[in-house]
This record gives C-alpha cells, structure tokens and sequence, in this order.
C-alpha cells in the first residue's frame, strides 16, 4: 500500500469528532481523550478538538478552517452506510475532489458482512467511497474503512470510525507507524498518573505549589469523585529519557504526600487493596447498604480478583440485616439501621457467614430523601471487621453532589480504609 508523503511543514494536530449523538450527550467522546493521548505520546503538538453533527456544509466548513490552521486532521465517526453518515463526501467536497469507489474495499466490506450472517444493503456499498488520490486507512475489524489523504501541500487527513475498538486497531495497525515514519513526531512523551485519596484538589496542589510550576517534567491536577490525581509529563528524545525525567520527580510527590497517594496509572483503590490482602493471604467481603453493591462491583471489577474476594450481602432492608447477616432487632430498634452499632454489627455477620479474614459493611443515607436533622442525608457508617476485632465510623460526605456521587465516595472511603488499616 503506497500512503502520501506529508510536508515538512511543523507538525501540529487538531481533532474532529463528527456526530450529532456528542452533541446531544448521548455518548461520551471517549475517542478525543484516546486519541490526545496518543498524540502526545508521540510528540505531536494537539492543539485544538472540535465536534460537529452530521451536517454536510458545518463539516465542509470545518475542514476547511482546519486545513489553515493545522499540519494534521484526525476525524472520527460518520463513516458508516446510512444517510447521516457524510464525513468522507463531505471531506471531498471541502477541496473539490471526485469520488472514486476502491474495489478491494467493495470486496472487503461483502467478505466481512457475509461472514457474519449479516445482509448486504445497496447503501453499504458508499464505504467503499473515497476521494481519488486517498491511500486506504485498512479497518481489519469492521467495515467502515478510512483513509490517509493530503488534499493541499502541508495537509494531512485521517479518517476514523466512531466505533473505538475499531479505531483504536487502525491506528495501533496503520496511523500511529505512518505519523512516526513521516518524522512527525517530535521527541516523545512519557505520563505517569499519580492517584490519591483523603485529600482535597486545592490541598494537594498547594502541597505541590513549586512542582505545577515546572517545565519539564510538568505535574497537572485533576479532581474526581472523592479522588484527586496529578498527571506527571515529560518530554525527551526517547522514551527511556523521558520515564528517567519522571522518576525523581514522582519519589518526590510521594515522599510528600505519604500514605495519601495509593496508587498510579490503571491502580483502583479496589486493585491495590486487593493486592495487599493477597500478599497476606487473606480475604475479604462485604455488606452494603446505602451502596447497593457498589463496593462488591468495584472489587470484583479487578481481574483475578476471585481468589481474595469471597463475596457479600446487599441488605437494604432491616429483614435481610437481620436474617442473613445477623443483625439482632434491638440494634435496629434502638440505633436505627444507619448507625455504628448496625454497621459493626453487619461486618461481623459478613465476615462470620463468609470465613473471610476482613469484613467492610456501609450503612447510610444517599438521598435525596430519608434524611433528619439527627442523620442527614450523605451521612455513612463505615465498618471493618478483622481478626483483632471490629471498628465503625460515621462520615458525613453532604448532600449538595446527588445520591451517586455519596454513593461512589462511600464505596471508596470504605476500600481506603481497609487500606490504611492493613498499612
């Protein structure tokens, strides 16, 4: 396959995510995020994101302002077989280009559809469609291929399906060797993503005050639900160079920081903590409440994680506390079900039916009703049960972030304390 040769322009890229469902929200664009990351692990400058929706003459427009702006376009979505579907006519049109049908893909595509079962439709035949002069951009998963075109000296398309497990293939397979082998890449990018909890957003970059000022390596805050992680990044020649530059400057953070900081990269709270136990050679369960099986889905998301977590009992109403987790009535009568008593009392039961070595039971308020001015809504009960007996402590997270957010934060303060416990 013959690809065109970009010009030597400086190399700065732009993204263009095409779709009118982003607009509305009916998806999230996790194609933008993927993709910057991409670039920035390659060295190329990304300048600018855009989302437009399937409207032929904003995406002509579009394309165009890019093309004044910037050394490299990458678009995904709208290369599918519906009507909707105009990224690659639209892209012709920006600069006067025919159409021209490739056969191979016209191959492809029926091979592929054929395959699985599946109908071929007349209007599958416009993926086939790309501007004369267009190398192939091969989707060896799906049938909406895309193409690597320079349209104007300095100019660079590639086109993306919208579908991400196919657009991650192609540039792993094509886009990604191509953007290197053109010279485009300018150094190379090494991020390393430090992951905290216990500590505020303003807090912690306080704590970091003369770090976020640095150049390079440069350090970022970002907040989440109850998290907050810094985004270490560093720029070299090389990735071995790069990763070198990140290593003192994470000691450092972590000598500051201590026990707050829990883990990095794709670490969970749930991943590390499971790590632990499992060098221990021990297990845990759970009994939840106001979480509603948050905490066992978050335990359970982590690969492997069958041979450390044993299980748990969702008890939300007072019955199932007192039936299968033992909870005796005159706690509940006297305590009410949102209290210590209650959550060391589901601990104990979760770790006694369970043989587990640990037991972490949530009892709470999440919303928006069922609060008092005694126990307001966002107020949990945290409890641990373990080998040298059992402790609970209430914790009161406010009502003004919704029922899911006091639910997700729940669901991490109770990992992090049995992580902090183990330590």
């Amino acid at each position: 396959m013959t690809l065109p040769a970009p010009a030597s322009d400086p190399p700065s890229a732009e993204i263009l995510c095409i779709g009118t469902e982003l607009l509305l929200g009916n998806i999230t664009n996790g194609n933008a995020r993927w993709i910057a990351e991409q670039l920035a692990s390659l060295g190329i400058a990304h300048l600018r994101q855009e989302v437009v929706g399937d409207n032929r003459e904003r995406l002509i427009a579009a394309v165009r302002a890019a093309a004044g702006r910037c050394r490299v376009l990458i678009t995904t979505g709208g290369l599918g077989p519906t009507p909707d579907d105009l990224t690659t006519e639209a892209i012709a049109a920006a600069f006067g280009a025919d159409l021209s049908e490739r056969p191979e893909l016209w191959d492809d595509i029926q091979t592929k559809l054929s395959g699985r079962g599946r109908p071929i439709a007349a209007s599958n035949r416009k993926q086939a469609l790309l501007p004369v002069g267009a190398a192939v951009l091969p989707n060896p998963t799906g049938t909406a291929a895309g193409m690597i075109w320079t349209p104007q000296p300095g100019f660079t398309i590639l086109t993306f399906p919208g579908v991400p497990s196919e657009l991650r293939v192609m540039w792993q397979a094509t886009a990604a060797p191509w953007l290197r082998a053109q010279g485009l890449a300018q150094g190379v990018f090494a991020s390393r993503m430090l992951r905290f909890w216990g500590v505020g957003e303003s807090t912690l970059a306080e704590q970091m005050a003369d770090l976020l000022e640095g150049v390079n390596p440069t350090v970022a805050p970002y907040a989440g639900a109850g998290e907050v992680k810094l985004r270490l990044t560093a720029r070299a020649a090389d990735a071995a160079q790069a990763q070198a530059l990140l290593v003192p400057l994470e000691a450092e953070i972590r000598t500051r920081t201590g026990t707050l900081c829990y883990g990095s990269d794709d670490d969970s709270l749930a991943s590390v903590l499971l790590e632990q136990l499992r060098r221990r050679g021990h297990t845990v369960a759970v009994a939840e409440s106001c979480t509603g099986g948050g905490l066992g889905a978050a335990l359970a998301a982590v690969p492997g994680a069958s041979d450390v977590f044993l299980g748990g009992v969702i008890a939300y109403a007072n019955s199932v506390k007192q039936e299968l987790l033992g909870v005796a009535p005159e706690l509940l009568e006297t305590h009410g079900a949102v209290s210590d008593p209650v959550a060391l009392a589901m601990a104990e039961g979760a770790r006694r039916h369970t043989g587990a070595t640990w037991a972490l039971a949530v009892t709470g308020i999440a919303g928006p009703a069922g609060g008092s001015d005694d126990k307001p809504v966002g107020l949990v009960h945290i409890a641990i049960a373990g080998p040298a007996g059992s402790s609970s402590e209430a914790v009161r997270f406010g009502s003004s972030r919704g029922r899911r957010w006091i639910q997700t934060v729940t669901t991490g303060e109770a990992l992090n304390r049995l992580r902090l416990h183990l330590l």
